[in-house]
């Protein structure tokens, strides 16, 4: 069942019993410094040895979700309760919805905002929305909930999702958005899922088996998910076979990166894209790393801070990575999947 909320009686009320502060940059510089490296041939069939980084935003709290949408990249900025919005030609990001993801006042919620973005085939956006604690689209100014329980009981704080072919929507759902975590008094369901909401509404569980799924991919054919894992010591990409009915199958251990993560390369996999020869694109390691189909890492971008997702833009030929406190944009010789 589709439910519909008007944001803009909850948005006030939000306003009125939230801190300022909580919508405002982080004004304070930070230091950016970036590179690409190249660890094998291959790789200068996707990226330019001469490629340069750009920063395009900074001064958020901790960056996320970027999706390119109505001509410009939109990303959540989770813990400000905002969405915000960069075209070419801006000095900086503008916010494009506000609140982005909590529209009542919940001191259980640790990241109110909303977290993935995508779009689905009619180009509307879907959001997963930790304050809610649902997956939401946005069109003509309301929210429509395409999900917010599985049995009957909430999600823990919905994550990252993608739109199959076919109109199904898959997403994850750890803890994070919520107050002490997986500890969290509000949790109803005692694991994080992955998820596939149908054309009709009906959500279905497809696995339960990881502590922390976070960002997730599927190959150019369809054939193969991806699910990055943000588990504590050990960051890793799973990979799922697909099956004819939409379910999953045969989980393995695709790529592990945990040994390149330490005190200078933090962070785990957490979003995740593919192109359309089937490379993923990672965030991890204080960066994001290209690894090709057969799970061989071809190459890394360096954004010196831990990076949380990464999405196409433009023509799909531009990788915009969200990384703590910025953005930044690559040009790339390749095209996002499905581009």
């Amino acid at each position: 069942m589709l439910n519909t909320l008007d944001p803009m009686k909850s948005s006030l009320l939000f306003l009125l019993l939230a801190p300022l502060a909580l919508f405002a940059f982080d004004e304070k510089p930070h230091p950016f410094v970036g590179s690409v490296e190249r660890l094998d041939p291959a790789f200068d069939q996707l990226v330019a040895p001469t490629t340069k980084i750009e920063k395009i935003a900074e001064g958020l709290r901790w960056s996320e979700g970027p999706v390119w949408y109505d001509g410009g990249i939109l990303f959540s900025d989770v813990l400000a309760n905002t969405a915000y919005q960069w075209k070419s030609g801006m000095p900086n990001a503008v916010p494009y919805l506000r609140p982005s993801g909590l529209f009542t006042a919940n001191a259980g919620i640790r990241e109110p905002g909303s977290n993935g973005m995508t779009r689905d085939a009619q180009g509307r956006l879907l959001l997963c929305q930790h304050g809610e604690r649902r997956v939401a689209r946005w069109e003509n100014g309301t929210f429509t909930v395409l999900a917010d329980r599985y049995e009957g009981k909430r999600f823990n704080s919905p994550n990252d999702l993608i739109v199959k072919k076919s109109g199904d929507v898959l997403f994850t759902d750890p803890p994070y958005g919520l107050t002490d975590i997986s500890k969290s008094k509000l949790r109803e369901v005692d694991f994080a899922g992955i998820y596939r909401i149908a054309t009709d509404g009906k959500v279905t569980l497809l696995s339960k088996s990881l502590p922390y799924p976070n960002g997730l991919a599927l190959s150019p054919d369809e054939k193969i998910l991806y699910v990055g894992s943000t588990e504590a010591d050990a960051a890793r990409i799973y990979a799922y076979d697909v099956k004819a009915d939409g379910t999953l199958a045969n989980e393995r251990i695709f790529f592990n990166a945990q040994p390149m993560v330490n005190d200078q390369n933090k962070g785990g996999c957490d979003g995740l894209k593919v192109d359309r020869a089937g490379n993923i694109w990672s965030s991890g390691a204080g960066g994001v790393l290209v690894i090709s189909p057969a799970a061989k890492l071809i190459g890394r971008i360096h954004t010196g801070e831990q990076s949380s997702n990464c999405n196409w833009g433009d023509d799909g030929s531009v990788l915009y990575i969200t990384s703590d406190y910025f953005v930044v944009r690559v040009a790339t010789l390749t095209k996002g999947a499905g581009w």
